[in-house]
């Protein structure tokens, strides 16, 4: 056959499947790093330094202001978006990676909720079968031991850390998509880092461990393997209807699984499994939702 299978494959797929990877592989660099002693504060303030010169020249190539219109909300998405990203990496490098890349799923929960009360959005009969189903997932993989023949935990104080990261991961993604009105995706981007740098280094402090060129360039490549989940995700939200190319971003978790099998040597239980299952067909009914016209009458 002259056609490979690729080209079978719809682009905003690829390029959702390339951003799926790229976030997969930023994970496993950060926890990597952090099992030689980097703290997660010095990782943020590498992946924010790296996004900040690419996103910078990113910016000055469309040649516009760096600095937007609306600099308070804008700021205000950079802060945010930076404590949310110091609990994803806290929950990764205290995690096995498959669990903590299934825990951030339950945003769309949060950005449902959020959505509503603040950019005034109905409420649809599938945002509450996403919201239910996400927290059995929950319960299933966090409070095994109530299930009969169950005994391995995940340690309570990094899910709530990261079901905390995932909330400020909504709340980031409701206020882009109210900056989206009147920004350009880039100078919304270049925020991020320019927030993330100054307070990652603040509260560093006195425990700035000096890398090796190993590790350095291991955090080097925390920042570029951001980038390309980032423009992954940008193209095919371009290229394909949104939900659709959201769809395809859950297999992330199926990257972070083998990638924390192969490399830290991280089995997933059962109960992972099934709570990630469960989470990950609730968000799949809320991404699919808008397809139900009527919305939940309370």
């Amino acid at each position: 056959m002259s056609n490979s299978f690729g080209s079978y494959i719809p682009l905003g797929v690829r390029y959702m499947m390339l951003s799926a990877l790229g976030f997969a592989l930023m994970s496993a660099c950060v926890k990597y790093v952090s099992n030689y002693g980097i703290p997660v504060f010095e990782i943020v303030a590498a992946r924010a330094l790296v996004s900040l010169i690419i996103s910078y020249l990113d910016v000055k190539r469309k040649g516009i202001s760096v600095w937007g219109h609306n600099k308070v909300l804008l700021f205000t998405r950079g802060a945010v978006g930076t404590l949310a990203l110091m609990c994803v990496y806290y929950a990764v490098t205290t995690l096995p990676l498959a669990e903590a890349t299934i825990l951030q799923y339950v945003h769309p929960v949060f950005t449902a909720l959020l959505a509503v009360l603040f950019l005034k959005e109905k409420v649809h009969f599938s945002t509450v079968i996403c919201i239910v189903m996400c927290l059995l997932g929950l319960f299933v993989m966090v409070n095994p031991a109530a299930v009969e023949g169950a005994t391995t935990e995940l340690p309570m104080f990094s899910v709530m850390v990261a079901i905390l990261g995932a909330f400020g991961s909504s709340v980031a993604y409701v206020i882009v998509r109210k900056l989206s009105q009147t920004e350009d995706s880039s100078v919304i981007i270049f925020y991020f880092p320019l927030v993330a740098l100054p307070m990652s280094l603040l509260l560093i402090g006195d425990s700035f461990v000096v890398p090796d060129w190993y590790l350095t360039g291991l955090l080097v490549l925390v920042g570029i393997f951001t980038q390309v989940g980032q423009l992954g995700l940008t193209k095919a939200m371009q290229t394909q209807a949104a939900g659709k190319a959201s769809a395809y971003s859950y297999v992330q978790i199926v990257f972070s699984a083998i990638l924390g099998v192969v490399i830290f040597h991280e089995v997933p239980s059962v109960w992972t499994y099934l709570g990630g299952m469960l989470i990950v067909a609730g968000a799949l009914v809320n991404v699919f939702g808008q397809r139900l016209k009527a919305p939940w009458h309370r």
